[in-house]
């Protein structure tokens, strides 16, 4: 068994420090349509249930890998020559990316609020899309026994980017209109652009050409009985589209694995939904939401992103998640005290410490667990057909918290969403038993 400073020495890595700063490219976008622009509907007067209800526009989470096949397999023209495969797709989607967000600047929620939920649909949109590309990026970037370390890069630089769009909204939200806020956090974007353009393309190896050959020697049968360009368009979607999903079903208890994906992390979702309007109605400015459920937090998601990969490196994979999904929920469960106490920012600080350490931890195993189901040849499909089972849960399954939280008190909310959690952890326990999967090898 490594030891824990050998296991940590990995994060030195220039590769991780690259996955790094596109951990905070891809995280930078979230909360522009998740807490932040809840926070932004609540000042403006936007009822509770609306608030929930917005969650709907961040599904292209949820349904990302309808399109991944195609930057999984398309080139860019002219950009794919010049950078990769995936440093091209990065940088257009971070391009849009950018766009996106400076049209969502310039709506009103309050007098006219579908306009702002179609520009916020279209930043998820844009976002998920840079996250198909960063996400296959990391996987093949690093070996197998490096994903754990990954895993920990990629949820501090995330939760860096929360930390830009989150404390760094609400301070200056105190200075200049949200409008002109959601323009500086679009022009942040560059953060990503610039770290795509120094970053190397990583070798998809032999995985990649035996599926390239395959889809070749498909197209040239189908060609005998039908036209050649319709031959190559079937070869390419069987390769690009069907092969993947049949690769993932080859894995044993596939079924199970799936539901643990949409469940694990559902109790956070849930209370991540609320825990914007929660904090204002709990009488915190936003000047004390930022300081410490975002800067001071900071710290704490440091700690619980780095925690979490050293201990997949440590003790593997299937271990740590059933450890970090049981203190997320005492996090979690830390929410229930905040709520009794009320505004009081000592104990804020004790609850934020709890819960992002905790979700850090969980994080950083669960993103290594992702990984470790991939396929190198289908890389980006794959990761977004898993990745999007996660964002079912926080951005469907969690739409409904706005209307619970309008029908009971903070305390039994946060009580549910401690509950939530529990069934993932079931479905995870039964996994272990029966059908384990492939993982990290612990050194």
């Amino acid at each position: 068994m490594k030891s824990w400073l050998a296991a940590a020495k990995v994060y030195a890595d220039r590769r991780i420090l690259i996955i790094l700063f596109l951990g905070f490219s891809s995280g930078l976008p979230l909360l522009l349509v998740f807490s932040t622009l809840s926070v932004w509907l609540k000042i403006e007067g936007v009822s509770l249930t609306t608030i929930g209800l917005f969650s709907l526009v961040r599904t292209p989470y949820t349904f990302k890998f309808l399109w991944a096949p195609v930057i999984d397999r398309l080139p860019v023209p002219v950009l794919t020559d010049l950078l990769g495969r995936r440093r091209s797709w990065a940088l257009v989607a971070q391009l849009a990316l950018m766009a996106s967000i400076f049209a969502m600047a310039s709506t009103s929620p309050a007098e006219n609020p579908g306009m702002t939920a179609m520009f916020a649909l279209l930043v998820a949109f844009t976002s998920a899309s840079q996250d198909i590309v960063i996400d296959a990026y990391r996987v093949e970037i690093l070996k197998d026994d490096e994903q754990g370390a990954g895993a920990g890069a990629i949820v501090l630089g995330y939760r860096a980017g929360m930390l830009g769009a989150g404390a760094g909204a609400l301070w200056l939200a105190a200075m200049f209109t949200w409008n002109q806020v959601y323009f500086i956090m679009g022009v942040l974007v560059v953060v990503g652009m610039v770290t795509i353009l120094f970053a190397r393309e990583p070798d998809t190896g032999l995985s990649l050409q035996a599926a390239e050959a395959e889809e070749e020697r498909m197209a040239q049968h189908l060609a005998s009985g039908t036209a050649p360009w319709l031959a190559r368009m079937l070869a390419w979607f069987y390769e690009g589209v069907i092969a993947p999903f049949r690769d993932f079903m080859s894995h044993s208890g596939w079924v199970a694995v799936l539901a643990f994906i949409a469940l694990y992390k559902l109790g956070e979702s849930y209370l991540g939904v609320m825990a914007g309007p929660f904090y204002i109605a709990m009488g915190f400015s936003t000047v004390e939401i930022a300081n410490v459920t975002k800067a001071f937090g900071l710290g704490a998601i440091i700690v619980g992103g780095l925690l979490g990969g050293i201990l997949v490196n440590q003790i593997g994979i299937m271990r740590s998640l059933m450890i970090c999904g049981v203190l997320q929920i005492a996090g979690t469960l830390m929410f229930v005290v905040q709520a009794k106490v009320g505004h009081n920012v000592a104990m804020l600080v004790v609850t934020i410490t709890a819960e992002n350490v905790t979700s850090g931890m969980a994080t950083s195993a669960f993103v290594a667990y992702l990984s470790s189901l991939c396929n190198q040849a289908y890389t980006a499909t794959q990761y977004a057909l898993l990745s999007s089972l996660t964002a079912f849960s926080r951005d469907v399954l969690s739409a409904t918290a706005g209307w619970v939280a309008d029908q009971i008190a903070w305390s039994s909310f946060f009580l549910i969403s401690a509950a939530a959690a529990v069934p993932g952890l079931i479905v995870l326990v039964w996994l272990m038993k029966k059908f384990p999967p492939p993982q990290t090898k612990p050194g």
